[in-house]
């Protein structure tokens, strides 16, 4: 039997695809790993994987891409986990440090300093663990995933990034797609969107299954109030436009 090797991201938003895919008939077929958005890229940049849960930024790292199934991450308003998070207001933020782990919400937070908020930030580079002490005074930070839950009630000014896209644009975000470097069979391709519909239908499951791990979080409100899982014509004007005004940010100078 064929297998596809399939990546997908490591965090609370993607569970129901990962229920979805564990549990239908096709598993056999499928070797799935779980990375983080910038792996996920790379692998298919460089053919590991077959199938990936790619950030949207990084598509045009891609010589070509193929969109698989009819699912994606993205949010039509205020997401949660994709913040900038600060100790200061953004009238007086001076340095803004980007996580390491997803190119896409660092451009997003890129594209909204010079189009929406016409401001001028000086970007640095992250490590693991710069959330825990690097934001502070003047300098605040884009984070993402899970990591948003350990600090959205620690710092005063917590900036969501979809809801600020929203304000800008009136168009949903869209964060990622399952995309792939080549076009894959109509009978994958089935298989694999049956797959995610699974999970995407599954959500008190999911949400019991994840409860013990993330204790004074509202599973199920996040994933119907800030988080859309089905790609529809909307969400993808709005990807379009995003990865339009990427496309003119200038290099971040090197030091």
């Amino acid at each position: 039997m064929e297998r596809f090797n399939i990546s997908i991201v490591s965090y609370l938003n993607s569970r129901p695809f990962l229920y979805g895919l564990n549990r239908s008939p096709y598993r056999d077929g499928m070797n799935i790993t779980a990375d983080i958005p910038s792996k996920v890229a790379a692998k298919l940049v460089h053919r590991q994987a077959d199938v990936g849960l790619i950030p949207v930024g990084a598509l045009p790292d891609l010589p070509a891409y193929h969109l698989a199934g009819d699912f994606c991450i993205a949010s039509d308003g205020a997401v949660r986990t994709v913040v900038l998070a600060s100790a200061s207001p953004l009238s007086e933020i001076k340095t803004v440090l980007m996580d390491y782990q997803s190119r896409t919400s660092v451009l997003l937070a890129r594209v909204l300093a010079r189009f929406y908020w016409k401001r001028d930030f000086h970007w640095e580079n992250t490590c693991a663990g710069f959330e825990k002490e690097a934001i502070s005074g003047e300098t605040a930070g884009v984070v993402i995933g899970d990591r948003v839950f350990t600090i959205e009630n620690r710092l005063p000014y917590i900036y969501d990034l979809a809801d600020e896209w929203k304000k800008f644009t009136g168009l949903p975000f869209v964060f990622a797609v399952w995309a792939s470097p080549y076009p894959l069979s109509s009978v994958f391709t089935e298989q694999f969107n049956q797959a995610l519909s699974l999970g995407v239908d599954s959500l008190p499951e999911v949400e019991k299954m994840e409860a013990p791990n993330y204790p004074g979080v509202d599973i199920f409100d996040y994933f119907t109030r800030n988080i859309q899982l089905r790609l529809d014509d909307r969400k993808k004007e709005g990807m379009k436009l995003f990865l339009e005004l990427a496309s003119k940010l200038e290099p971040i100078p090197s030091k």
